[in-house]
C-alpha cells in the first residue's frame, strides 16, 4: 500500500516513500502497486472521474482525464503560483480559462502503413508505439471526420516500413496538411497528390517543406483579418485559447496608442490590436512576417502596422528603439526572452503584456521586470491544452 502525497508539474503522483512517481493518480489516494508496475486504486479521491476518452490509458496525448475539471484548473493554477512564489513574486490570480473538449484545431499525427491499410494516431507516452485514436476527445469534430481521408493519405505518403508525421490544421476553407516522410516526391507522386487534394478538398498540401498543391489559400482570421500563415507555422492550439489570450492582451494595452509586438508570429495579437492602435510587429521567421504584412495590407479598418524580421534572441530591440512605444506585447517560446526582457526593463515603456507557455521562464523574466520598477498586477492562466501538463499564462506588468 502507498499514499499519494501530491502531483508533480507533469501530473505524476508522488508516493510517500519520496522516490516513486505514478501516472493517473491523485493526491490523497491510497494505491497498491504490483511488481509489473500496475497501479490499483484502493481509496479513490473525491476528485477522480471516469476518463471521457477510451484511449486515455494507452495514448500519450493526455495526462489528467482521471480528474475533474475543477481539480485540473486548480492544479495548473498552483503550478504558476509555485513558479512565481519561488521568485518571491506576489500578484492577483484570475480564474483559469479552460478550452472545451473537442476544440484542438491542430494536431501532429503519426501514421504508418499496415497490411489492411493504415494506422493513424498518437504515440503511447514515452514510447514509439502508435495508438489509433478514432474517438479522441481533444480534436475538433471537423478534424475527426477527416481521419478516414488522412489514413488514405498515409497509404500514399508512407514507405512500407517507416512512420510518417502529418501536421494537420483546420482552416476556414479546408485542411492545411504538412507531410513529413522519407518517401521521395517523384513527378508521378506529385500528380497523384494533386488529384488526391482536389478529390478531398484539401486547402493546401505540403511535402516536408515543398508545396505540392494549394486548392484554396488556407486562411486563418485574426481579429477579422484574413491571414495565410506559412505551412506548419505557429498557431494557438484552440480558438478559445487564442481569444482568451487576446482578450487579456487587449485589456492590458487598452490605453496604448503605439504598441510593439515581440515574437509576433503571423499576427495573432498584432492585427486585432491594430483595430485601435499603431503596432510594430517583430518576428524571427521571415515568412510569418510576410504573411502578417500581407494580411494587414489586404485588411480593412486597421491602423498602421509596420513589421520586421529579426532574431530577438541574438538582437533584441534596444531601449532607444523602444522609446516610441507606449506598451509592449511579448510572447516568446518556452525558453523565454531573457535578452529582450532585459532591454524592456531598461526602456521607458510603462506597460508590458507578457504571454508565456512556461511558468518557470515567465517567473524568471518577471523578476527582471520587477527589479526595473514593474509590478505584476494580475495573472491569467489559460488552459488550451486540456488534460495535459501544459500551462499558458498572461501577465499584466505596469510601472509608474
Amino acid at each position: 500500500m502507498a499514499m499519494i502525497e501530491g502531483l508533480t508539474h507533469l501530473g505524476l503522483g508522488k508516493v510517500d516513500d519520496g522516490r516513486t512517481l505514478l501516472p493517473r493518480v491523485l493526491p490523497g489516494e491510497e494505491v497498491a502497486v504490483a511488481q509489473d508496475g500496475t497501479v490499483r486504486i484502493i481509496t479513490p479521491s473525491a476528485d477522480r472521474v471516469a476518463a471521457p476518452c477510451k484511449h486515455f490509458k494507452t495514448c500519450g496525448g493526455c495526462a489528467m482525464q482521471h480528474a475533474n475539471d475543477a481539480f485540473v484548473a486548480n492544479w495548473k493554477l498552483e503550478i504558476v503560483q509555485r513558479a512565481l512564489a519561488a521568485q518571491r513574486i506576489e500578484t492577483v490570480y484570475r480564474d483559469v480559462l479552460t478550452s472545451p473538449a473537442n476544440s484542438r484545431r491542430r494536431a501532429k499525427l503519426a501514421g504508418k502503413r499496415t497490411k489492411s491499410g493504415a494506422m493513424l494516431g498518437f504515440h503511447a507516452k514515452g514510447t514509439n508505439t502508435l495508438i489509433p485514436v478514432p474517438e479522441c476527445q481533444l480534436l475538433t469534430p471537423g478534424l475527426m471526420l477527416q481521419f478516414p481521408m488522412l489514413e488514405e493519405l498515409v497509404v500514399v505518403a508512407a514507405s512500407r516500413k517507416a512512420e510518417i508525421a502529418l501536421t494537420v490544421t483546420e482552416t476556414a476553407v479546408g485542411l492545411d496538411i504538412v507531410v513529413d516522410t522519407e518517401k521521395p516526391l517523384t513527378p508521378e507522386l506529385r500528380t497523384e497528390l494533386a488529384v488526391f487534394a482536389q478529390t478531398h478538398a484539401i486547402a493546401r498540401l505540403v511535402w516536408i517543406d515543398e508545396p505540392v498543391v494549394t486548392m484554396q489559400p488556407p486562411v486563418q482570421y485574426f481579429g477579422g483579418t484574413a491571414v495565410i500563415p506559412p505551412a506548419g507555422a505557429f498557431l494557438q492550439a484552440t480558438k478559445h485559447g487564442e481569444e482568451s489570450l487576446l482578450s487579456a492582451v487587449q485589456e492590458i494595452t487598452a490605453k496604448a496608442d503605439r504598441i510593439v509586438d515581440l515574437f509576433a508570429g503571423s499576427g495573432t495579437f498584432t492585427l486585432p490590436l491594430a483595430a485601435r492602435a499603431e503596432v510594430h510587429a517583430v518576428e524571427g521567421e521571415v515568412e510569418m512576417i510576410k504573411a502578417l504584412d500581407r494580411g494587414w495590407r489586404e485588411g480593412r479598418g486597421l491602423k498602421r502596422v509596420t513589421s520586421e524580421a529579426r532574431d530577438l534572441f541574438r538582437r533584441p530591440l534596444e531601449a532607444d528603439e523602444l522609446r516610441k512605444f507606449d506598451a509592449a506585447v511579448i510572447d516568446p517560446p518556452r525558453a523565454g526572452a531573457e535578452a529582450q526582457i532585459a532591454t524592456l526593463a531598461e526602456s521607458a515603456i510603462k506597460v508590458v503584456a507578457m504571454v508565456s507557455c512556461n511558468p518557470v521562464t515567465f517567473a524568471r523574466d518577471a523578476v527582471t521586470l520587477q527589479k526595473a520598477g514593474f509590478t505584476l498586477t494580475w495573472v491569467q492562466v489559460v488552459d488550451q491544452f486540456r488534460w495535459s501538463a501544459h500551462v499558458e499564462v498572461v501577465g499584466s506588468f505596469t510601472r509608474k
